[in-house]
C-alpha cells in the first residue's frame, strides 16, 4: 500500500486499498486487512507466521476489525519505537475490549484508579520518572539477585526431579518468575496464589477479548489485584529500607516527591508485579518449549553452557513473550511510507519484525549461534525499552543452565499448546514434559556437582554465537595457502551466506581468534570454505590452521557476518584482488556472473605460483580474469585503470594494506563510495593517553552518558543498560556500529569508507571517538 492509496472513506475506514475488496460493512480493505484477527488461533500460536502476508505485501495496514494501524516491518516498527513523541505510548495499557457498565461499577468499588506508569506514560514524565528509578535495573545492580535466582530456580528443580513427567508451567515456570519479581521488588513472599490468579485476570482486562458475561468476574480479579497492590505498599511504607525496587521508589520519593508520587507508586506497585511476572513466565515457557523442540539446539546446550546466552537471545527472538505492542500517532505523520492521520492507534507486531528477513537471514531458522540475535525487538527499543530486560536475561540463563545440567534427557510430551486469547502477549498456557528418572545425572554418577553456570548480561559473549564444524576435506592451493572445506557435525545445513561474508575461527584453546573471508559458492548451505595463507610473521592463528586442521578435524566457527556487502543492483563491476585477498573477491565474481552483472577481475600476486584459485578463477571466468604476476613483469597500474570513471562502476578490493592506499589515491577523483575495501588487519593502535573523555548523548533513550578516557563509548553504554553488539572491539567487523546525529567523530575502525567517514553519520564504538566534548547518537 501506498500514500497515495490512502483517502478517508464515507464508511469511516480512513482507508481505500489497492485490489480491495468490498466487505459487508461497505468498508474497502484488502482481503488480509479485512480478515486480520488477533484473537483467532493462529495469531496466539505464531503471531509472526499470521501477517508473514502483511510483511511481504501491505507491511501497513488499517484493520476495521480492531480499529488499528498494524505495523509488521523491523524497520518501521524501529522507527515508531525510536520517535516517542510522535508515537505516543499512551493507550499501551487502553482496553481492547471497552468494559461494561457493571464491569465499570465493579472497579470503581474497589477505588481502582490506575494512573500512567513507565509503560503508558509521555514525555517529559516519563523520562524524569525513568532516570530517577532506573540504578536498580543495571547490570552491576542485578548480579547482587544472581544468587537468589540460582537458588529458586534449584529448589523448584529438586522438587519435581524424580517424578518424570510434569507441566513445567505449573511446577515452575508460573511461580519462579513470580517469586523473583517479589524479591525484585522488595515484597514478602505472600499471596502468591491470589498475585497468579490477579494477574492473569488484568492480562485479559487489558488485552484480552472477555465477553460480556465475564467481564464481571475479571472485574472482581482486577479490583483484588489493585487493593493487594496497595496493601503491600502500605506494609513497604512502614519500613523501606533493605533491598527491593519498591522500597528504593520509596525511598527516592524523599528527594523526589514531584516526580515519585503516591499514586504513582501505587500504580507502579500494580504494574511491576504484573508486568516483569507476566512477560518473564511466558518468556521461559517459550524458550524451553522451542530448545526442546529443536533437539539438536538443546543438545548444543546441554554440551556447552557458553551457548546458553545466544540460544536465550534467539529465544526472545524467534518467539519472545512480547507479541505486539500499541502507539497512538500524535500528528499527521508516516509509516513505511503510509499516511497516518492524527489520533490513529497503531498495533506494532515486534514478533513480526523479528521474522523480517531484511534484518535476520533466514528468520524461521532457530538458530541459537545466530549473531545478530539480540538486534530483536522483543523488549522494545528506545526510552520506552524494557527496564526490566536483564532480568528476565538472567532468570532465562539460570533456568537453562539449571536444566541441561540436572535434565538432559528431558524430552517435550505429546500435547496441543494452547493460549490465553490476547494480543499482546505470547506464551503457551501448559509446557508437558517428561524424561526418565532413573537417568537423572545424580542419580548415574555419584560425583555429579551442580555448578553455578556464569550468567551474562550486560557485556559480550562470543562464545554464545559459536558453533562447531568438522573439517571435511583440505586442500593445498600453493605452498602458503590452505583451504578448508567445513561442514555442520550433524550434517545439517549451515546458515546462509552472501558475497563478502566472513568468519570468525578460534585458533586453538589460547583464545586467538582471526577473521577468513567466505570463498566458495553462496548458493551452496551444506558446507563453508576458506583459503588462510600462513604468515610467519602473523600472530600464530594461521600457522595454527596449517599445522593442526586436517580432514576430519574440528574447529570452532562464528559467524558468517557481512560488512563487505556485494551490491546486487549495480550495472558494472571492478573487482580488484592482492594475494589472498581474492577470497572475497572470488564469491562476489562468481555472484556477479550469476547475475549477468558486467565485471572484470584484476588479480594481482608474486607469480602464479603462488595465486590461490587461479585455475578455477579462469576456468570460471575467462576473459574477463586480469593476472598481474609481478614476476612475469606484469603489475597492476590503477591509475591508468581508473584514469576515468565510467557512470554506475562499483570497484570491490581486498588485499595488503598497500594495495588499497594505491587504490584510494588512484580513484580520489571518483564519486565517494565507489571504492569498496575490505581490510586484513586493524590501523595502528591510537596512544590511549591521548584519549580526551567526552559526553554521549542518546536521542532515543534520553539519558547522558560520561565516556571517560580510558572508556570506549561500548563500556559506558553497556554501563548504562543499553544493549549494543559487539564481537572483534577492535573496529574490524563492524557489529557496533551506531548511529551520529550531532558531533563530530574520531575514526578509528577500518569498516567505514571514505564517503561514510565524511558523512560523520555512523561511528563504532568499541574504538571511535568524539573529536570534540559531545557526540548525539541514536540508542
Amino acid at each position: 500500500m501506498t500514500s497515495s492509496s490512502i483517502s478517508t472513506q464515507s464508511s469511516g475506514c480512513p482507508v481505500a486499498h489497492m485490489g480491495s475488496t468490498v466487505r459487508s460493512t461497505g468498508c474497502p480493505v484488502s482481503a488480509g486487512a479485512a480478515a486480520f484477527d488477533p484473537f483467532e488461533p493462529a495469531y496466539q500460536n505464531k503471531p509472526f507466521e499470521y501477517v508473514r502476508w502483511a510483511r511481504e505485501q501491505e507491511p501497513v495496514f488499517f484493520s476495521p476489525q480492531l480499529g488499528y494501524w498494524v505495523v509488521t516491518r523491523y524497520d518501521d516498527i524501529k522507527a515508531v519505537f525510536r520517535d516517542n513523541i510522535t508515537f505516543s505510548p499512551s493507550i499501551a495499557l487502553e482496553k481492547i475490549t471497552p468494559a461494561t457498565p457493571e464491569a465499570v461499577e465493579i472497579l470503581g468499588q474497589y477505588g481502582y484508579a490506575m494512573n500512567r506508569t513507565l509503560v503508558n506514560e509521555d514525555e517529559p514524565a516519563h523520562m524524569e520518572r525513568r532516570r530517577v528509578l532506573m540504578e536498580p535495573f543495571t547490570a552491576e545492580a542485578l548480579r547482587t539477585h544472581e544468587p537468589m535466582v540460582r537458588r529458586l530456580v534449584r529448589e523448584y528443580v529438586d522438587r519435581f526431579i524424580d517424578q518424570g513427567r510434569i507441566d513445567l508451567v505449573d511446577e515452575m515456570l508460573w511461580e519462579v518468575p513470580l517469586t523473583i519479581v517479589l524479591h525484585f521488588l522488595g515484597i514478602p513472599e505472600e499471596d502468591m496464589g491470589r498475585l497468579r490468579e490477579y494477574s492473569m485476570a488484568h492480562t485479559v482486562n487489558t488485552w484480552g477479548r472477555p465477553r460480556p458475561e465475564e467481564q464481571a468476574a475479571v472485574a472482581h480479579g482486577v479490583g483484588k489485584f489493585w487493593t493487594l497492590a496497595g496493601e503491600i505498599l502500605e506494609k513497604m511504607r512502614r519500613d523501606p529500607s533493605g533491598p527491593g525496587w519498591m522500597k528504593f521508589g520509596i525511598r527516592q520519593q524523599v528527594s523526589y516527591p514531584d516526580v515519585v508520587t503516591d499514586s504513582y507508586l501505587h500504580s507502579m506497585m500494580m504494574a511491576g508485579i504484573f508486568a516483569a511476572h507476566e512477560t518473564t513466565a511466558n518468556a521461559s515457557a517459550n524458550a524451553v518449549k522451542l530448545v526442546l523442540s529443536h533437539p539438536s539446539a538443546w543438545q548444543d546446550i546441554c554440551e556447552d553452557a557458553g551457548l546458553i546466552p545466544g540460544a536465550v537471545e534467539e529465544c526472545l527472538r524467534f518467539s519472545g513473550s512480547i507479541a505486539a505492542w500499541r502507539r497512538m500517532a500524535t500528528a499527521d505523520t508516516q509509516v513505511g511510507g503510509v499516511s497516518i492521520p492524527q489520533g490513529a492507534k497503531l498495533l506494532i507486531v515486534v514478533a513480526s519484525a523479528n521474522h523480517d528477513d531484511a534484518r535476520f537471514t533466514n528468520p524461521d531458522l532457530f538458530d541459537i549461534r545466530r549473531p545478530n540475535a539480540d538486534e530483536h525487538l522483543t523488549f522494545g527499543y528506545g526510552s520506552h525499552q524494557c527496564m526490566g530486560k536483564n532480568l528476565a536475561r538472567m532468570v532465562l540463563q539460570v533456568l537453562l543452565g539449571e536444566l541441561t545440567q540436572r535434565l538432559p534427557h528431558m524430552r517435550l510430551a505429546e500435547q496441543t499448546f494452547s493460549y490465553v486469547p490476547n494480543i499482546a502477549f505470547h506464551g503457551p498456557e501448559h509446557v508437558w514434559v517428561q524424561w526418565n528418572p532413573a537417568l537423572n545425572p545424580e542419580r548415574v554418577n555419584p560425583a555429579f556437582q551442580i555448578r553455578d553456570i556464569p550468567v551474562r548480561i550486560g557485556e559480550a559473549a562470543k562464545q554464545a554465537h559459536e558453533r562447531s564444524v568438522r573439517v571435511e576435506a583440505t586442500h593445498a592451493l600453493s605452498p602458503g595457502i590452505l583451504r578448508l572445506r567445513m561442514v555442520a557435525i550433524d550434517g545439517a545445513a549451515l546458515p546462509r551466506w552472501t558475497p563478502g561474508a566472513h568468519i570468525d575461527v578460534q585458533c586453538g584453546q589460547t583464545g586467538i581468534s582471526r577473521q577468513y573471508s567466505l570463498c566458495g559458492d553462496p548458493a551452496e548451505t551444506g558446507a563453508y570454505e576458506i583459503a588462510v595463507l600462513k604468515e610467519a610473521e602473523g600472530r600464530g592463528g594461521s600457522r595454527w590452521i596449517h599445522e593442526q586442521a586436517r580432514a576430519g578435524s574440528m574447529l570452532t566457527i562464528r559467524g558468517p557476518r557481512n560488512h563487505f556487502q556485494f551490491d546486487e543492483k549495480v550495472r558494472r563491476v571492478v573487482l580488484v584482488a592482492g594475494g589472498i585477498g581474492i577470497t572475497p573477491i572470488q564469491a562476489m565474481a562468481r555472484r556477479a556472473k550469476a547475475l549477468g552483472i558486467d565485471y572484470v577481475i584484476h588479480y594481482s600476486g608474486r607469480s602464479r605460483a603462488d595465486m590461490a584459485c587461479l585455475s578455477e578463477l579462469d576456468a570460471l571466468h575467462g576473459p574477463r580474469l586480469v593476472v598481474h604476476a609481478s614476476d612475469e613483469g606484469s603489475r597492476a597500474d590503477y591509475r591508468s585503470l581508473f584514469a576515468s570513471y565510467v557512470p554506475g562502476t562499483q570497484i570491490y578490493a581486498c588485499g595488503p594494506a598497500r594495495m588499497l592506499e594505491a587504490l584510494e589515491q588512484a580513484t580520489t577523483h571518483w564519486p565517494a563510495d565507489s571504492l569498496r575495501s575490505e581490510h586484513f588487519h586493524v590501523q595502528a593502535a591510537v596512544d590511549s593517553s591521548l584519549n580526551q573523555a567526552f559526553e554521549l548523548h542518546l536521542k532515543d533513550s534520553g539519558l547522558v552518558l560520561h565516556v571517560a578516557a580510558d572508556q570506549t563509548a561500548l563500556q559506558a553504554l553497556r554501563e548504562a543498560n543499553i544493549d549494543v553488539p559487539s564481537d572483534c572491539c577492535e573496529g574490524l567487523c563492524g557489529s557496533c556500529e551506531v548511529q551520529v546525529l550531532e558531533g563530530e567523530v574520531e575514526h578509528r575502525d577500518v569498516v567505514l569508507t571514505r564517503s561514510e567517514r565524511e558523512a560523520n553519520t555512523k561511528m563504532m564504538t568499541c574504538c571511535s571517538r568524539a573529536a570534540g566534548a559531545r557526540l548525539v547518537i541514536h540508542r
